[in-house]
């Protein structure tokens, strides 16, 4: 039987685990109160301001109810503010508010200090292949 480390996707998550456990670290060491992901769910309505809390979801990796209750906890700490929609009555407008957008750019300095670390001694080429390997395997999952 094939040992775990033997196993390609062991060593995907645990390069993820173990990236993502470093990245907290460097953010609570900065004086970040927010957890990576709260940071995404803010990464997802920076990027793109009109998203709903479904996509949320779907671009975070989270459930419907997770992301639910991030968005509550951002919105207690004053990051977001939610508003009623303009044309969906059904629906709520999440905005970043200006502490937000200073956290965000804060944030930004210790992500882009976090990948260069990570990625230290990686070449350009390394990362080419490593993100179009990966972008087969994401589409062969799936089509199957």
């Amino acid at each position: 039987m094939e040992k775990l480390e033997g196993i390609i996707f062991y060593t995907i998550d645990k390069a993820i685990k173990t990236y993502r456990q470093f990245a907290q670290k460097r953010l609570y060491e900065a004086g970040l109160e927010i957890t990576i992901d709260q940071w995404l769910v803010m990464q997802a309505l920076t990027e793109k301001p009109d998203i709903s809390q479904n996509e949320i979801a779907e671009k975070v990796f989270k459930d419907a109810a997770s992301v639910t209750r991030i968005i509550d906890l951002l919105i207690k700490k004053k990051y977001l503010e939610r508003k009623m929609h303009d044309s969906d009555r059904r629906r709520f407008h999440l905005e970043v508010t200006s502490v937000g957008k200073t956290l965000m750019k804060d944030i930004a300095k210790v992500v882009a200090q976090n990948r260069a670390i990570a990625l230290h001694d990686v070449t350009q080429e390394e990362l080419g292949m490593l993100r179009d390997t990966l972008t087969v395997i994401i589409n062969n999952c799936k089509t199957n």
